[in-house]
């Protein structure tokens, strides 16, 4: 009998011990402060974490993804995100990792656009265009900071409020955004903005990939899918010409699977002009339906992410600029081409080109975009 107890004792504690493992996790949020800007206002950093144990770590300065924590095909998890462990690094050299970019994600010429018959001047902070929001874009600003959890997953509501006259836009301009780590392992970002002068708006994530979960190599081996037909060449500055190129027979063509590293070499113009790639694709498929757009796969460790959006184009950016110089998350020296960008967006240059899709926000209107990097793993 005191046998029998004995083993019914065992298997209870092991039961136990099994289900305290297998158990379904609770989508959860925590916060702890991450820093504090020259001016005494204190910087947080928000941990997301889903059913399946997937983490991602956002602080609302800048909105920035610090890291993202993924399994590979073993179940092993790895931070995929190029960054910084120390707020400080961010304020100091940042190449936009991770951060929301705003109010315009990438370049306008010279600076300059026309809205409504009047002519507006922003800075040139990319001699000699205008890049992603200006010398103060929403990458550099600290945003208000709503956390919460409903059916969807762990939730973080970022809100801020751009002046008339910032940067030089015109119209002020309420902008969400919200980002959501989904119970199917996606990191989902919802972003709308409304105004009250007609403005222009072009909003969207810089983060730098690396599937590897080893920020000392190369993303060459990563395999990329693209479901565009078409890219916008670029002149030398990297400003779109206006043309509508095909992809077919030249380096820039990833509608099958393909090597990032296959055809970066090439002596191809826009190859050239990018050092590299550093191109905006027009995606196939229906604007403001949301959609899967492209995949890459690393090889090695058989980890796959998956893009979804409702807009129109995607750059692609192979971190061409990535040169050795920075030192990321545990000392970790960011080496040539270490990281991929895939930023959904509205096309380069828009304003200055009536052809491409608008960027045109009026009052009334309300500006709505959403983006979705998923992650799975392939054997």
């Amino acid at each position: 009998m005191v046998k029998t107890v004995r083993i019914l004792g065992i298997f209870a504690m092991m039961l136990f011990v099994w289900t305290s493992c297998h158990s379904v996790r609770k989508p959860s949020i925590y916060k702890k402060r991450f820093g504090q800007l020259s001016d005494g206002r204190s910087v947080d950093l928000y941990t997301l974490v889903n059913r399946n144990g997937m983490k991602v770590k956002i602080t609302n300065y800048g909105g920035i993804v610090v890291s993202l924590e993924v399994p590979d095909r073993n179940g092993k998890w790895a931070d995929v995100v190029l960054g910084y462990d120390r707020l400080e690094d961010y304020i100091q050299n940042n190449p936009y990792f991770g951060c929301i970019i705003g109010r315009y994600g990438n370049r306008i010429a010279k600076g300059q656009f026309t809205l409504d018959g009047k002519k507006y001047q922003l800075a040139c902070n990319n001699f000699p265009n205008h890049l992603h929001g200006g010398k103060v874009g929403f990458d550099k600003v600290l945003w208000n900071a709503e956390p919460f959890v409903d059916e969807k997953g762990p939730k973080l509501r970022l809100t801020y409020k751009s002046p008339d006259g910032e940067e030089g836009y015109p119209g002020n301009l309420d902008v969400t955004v919200v980002y959501t780590l989904t119970e199917d392992n996606g990191l989902l970002i919802e972003y709308t903005a409304t105004t009250d002068q007609p403005t222009i708006v072009n909003l969207t994530n810089h983060s730098y990939f690396n599937l590897s979960g080893m920020e000392s190599k190369t993303i060459l081996d990563h395999v990329l899918w693209m479901d565009a037909d078409r890219f916008t060449p670029v002149d030398s500055t990297l400003i779109p010409t206006g043309e509508l190129r095909s992809v077919s027979g030249t380096p820039l063509d990833f509608r099958k699977p393909t090597k990032i590293g296959e055809r970066i070499g090439s002596e191809d113009m826009q190859i050239r002009y990018g050092q590299g790639y550093d191109h905006n694709y027009v995606l196939n498929g229906e604007m403001n339906t949301f959609r899967l757009v492209a995949t890459v796969v690393d090889p090695f460790s058989g980890r796959k992410m998956e893009v979804w959006t409702t807009e129109p184009g995607l750059q692609f950016y192979s971190g061409n600029f990535l040169d050795g110089s920075i030192k990321g998350k545990r000392g970790i020296v960011y080496g040539h081409r270490s990281g991929f960008c895939l930023e959904t967006q509205h096309f380069p240059d828009s304003p200055n080109h009536p052809e491409f899709p608008s960027t045109v926000l009026r009052p009334g209107e309300v500006y709505k975009t959403k983006t979705m990097y998923r992650f799975l793993t392939e054997k």
